[in-house]
C-alpha cells in the first residue's frame, strides 16, 4: 500500500516549502508512525536552505508494522530521535555506539556502511517510517497521559528525543558524571535547561553560566546551586569544576572557563558549529584537561534517559506551534532570534 506524506522542507531561497512524498508501506522491521508532535531543533536551522525534510525528533502512534515487528502494535505511542535506520552489522552497531554519526558528512551518513538517517529524507509532518530498533515506547505505554509519567502529557516528551534530553544525558551516562561532583553548564537554552534538571535530580552540584543575570532565577528554580554571568568577565571566583557542558549555540571565550577546571577534568563542547575549535593549549596540557566530543545518545542511553525523566519529573519548558508551514516558519524564526523558551514543539491538528 502506498503512503502519502505531507512534508516541510528547506529550500535555497524560498524559505520553508510544503511538499508531498510517497512510498510503500512498512515491510520487514519497519514501523509506520502517525506524527502528533515534532520538535524544532537548532540542527534544522543549519539545513533550512537544503533540499531535505526538516524535523528529526517526534512522537506519534503506530499506524502500521512490518512482518518482522513484534515489540510494537498498532496504537502504541512511540518516540524517536536522530537515528532511524542502521546496518546492524558494522563494528559500531555491534558495539552499541551506532548513534554516533560521522556528523558533518552531507545527509548525515551514519556508521560505516553509510545508512542514511531517513529522518532527513523520508520523515514528515504527517507520518514517518523507522526501523523497530530505533523507536522507543513512551514509559506510559499506549496512553497519551499518565500519572506516573507527566511528560507523556504530549507534547512535552518530544524535546527529550534529541538535543534537549538525549544529548546531555549521553554525557552523564557515558562519561560517568557522579552525584558528588561539580558540573558547569554554559548556556540556558534547549540543551542547558534540561542538563540543569538532569544533573540536579541525580544530586550533582550544578554551576550555571549565562551571558547576563536575566535567567538567574529560572536557573535556580531548575536546580542550579550557583550562577555566574559571563558578559565582560575575564575570570571567576569559585570552586573548581569536574565537568563543563557547553550548550550554547556558539563557542565561548574559553579562557575564563579553563581557569576553573580541575586537573583531569573534562569539557564537553555540545555546540553544533561549523567553525574551528580554537582553545589555548597550555592550560589543557598543564592541567591534563580533556576535550570530549559527543553528540547523539545511543539507544540504550536514550531509553534510560526517558525512564530517569519519568521517575524524576524532568520536564522540558516548551513553546507550541501548529504543524503547518506558517507554524514551522514562526517557530524557526523564534529559534533563530534566540527567543525560544526553551524548546519548540510543532503540534498536528
Amino acid at each position: 500500500m502506498t503512503v502519502e506524506f505531507t512534508v516541510f522542507k528547506g529550500s535555497e531561497n524560498q524559505g520553508i516549502v510544503e511538499s508531498t512524498t510517497r512510498r510503500d508501506g512498512p515491510t520487514g522491521n519497519e514501523v509506520l508512525v502517525k506524527i502528533t508532535h515534532s520538535g524544532i531543533c537548532g540542527t534544522d536551522e543549519h539545513y533550512k536552505h537544503a533540499d531535505m525534510v526538516l524535523g528529526h525528533e517526534g512522537v506519534g502512534t503506530v499506524e502500521q508494522i512490518g512482518d518482522r515487528v513484534s515489540q510494537f502494535k498498532v496504537g502504541d505511542v512511540v518516540g524517536w530521535g536522530y537515528t532511524h535506520k542502521t546496518c546492524g552489522e558494522c563494528e559500531q552497531c555491534l558495539l552499541g555506539t551506532v548513534s554516533w554519526p560521522s556528523f558533518f558528512i552531507p545527509l548525515f551518513i551514519f556508521v560505516l556502511q553509510a545508512k542514511i538517517n531517513i529522518a532527513r529524507t523520508e520523515s514528515s509532518t504527517g507520518r514517518t517510517t523507522s526501523t523497530r530498533d530505533h523507536l522507543a515506547r513512551t514509559p506510559s505505554g499506549t496512553r497519551l497521559s499518565s500519572s506516573k509519567f507527566p511528560m507523556a502529557l504530549l507534547p512535552s516528551t518530544r524535546p527529550h528525543s534529541c538535543g534537549g534530553g538525549a544529548t546531555v544525558f549521553e554525557v552523564i551516562e557515558s562519561y560517568n558524571i557522579r552525584p558528588t561532583q561539580r558540573v558547569g553548564v554554559v548556556g540556558i537554552g534547549g540543551l542547558g535547561h534540561l542538563a540543569i534538571q538532569f544533573l540536579a535530580k541525580m544530586g550533582a552540584s550544578v554551576v550555571v553560566f549565562s551571558s547576563t543575570d536575566s535567567k538567574r532565577e529560572e536557573a535556580m528554580r531548575l536546580g542550579a546551586t550557583e550562577f555566574y554571568a559571563t558578559k565582560g568577565v575575564e575570570s571567576f571566583d569559585m570552586a573548581k569544576l569536574d565537568h563543563l557542558m557547553v550548550t550554547t549555540s556558539f563557542l565561548p571565550d574559553w579562557k575564563p572557563f579553563l581557569s576553573v577546571m580541575k586537573p583531569k577534568s573534562t569539557i564537553y563542547p555540545l555546540t553544533v558549529d561549523f567553525s574551528d575549535l580554537v582553545i589555548p593549549i597550555m592550560p589543557i596540557v598543564l592541567a591534563g584537561i580533556n576535550i570530549q566530543g559527543t553528540v547523539v545518545a545511543a539507544r540504550s542511553v536514550h531509553k534510560r534517559m526517558l525512564d530517569f525523566a519519568a521517575r524524576n519529573h524532568v520536564t522540558p519548558l516548551i513553546e507550541q506551534f501548529p504543524l503547518t508551514r506558517s507554524g514551522v516558519e514562526e517557530g524557526m524564526t523564534r529559534l533563530r532570534e534566540g527567543k525560544m523558551r526553551y524548546r519548540g514543539v510543532l503540534v498536528a491538528a
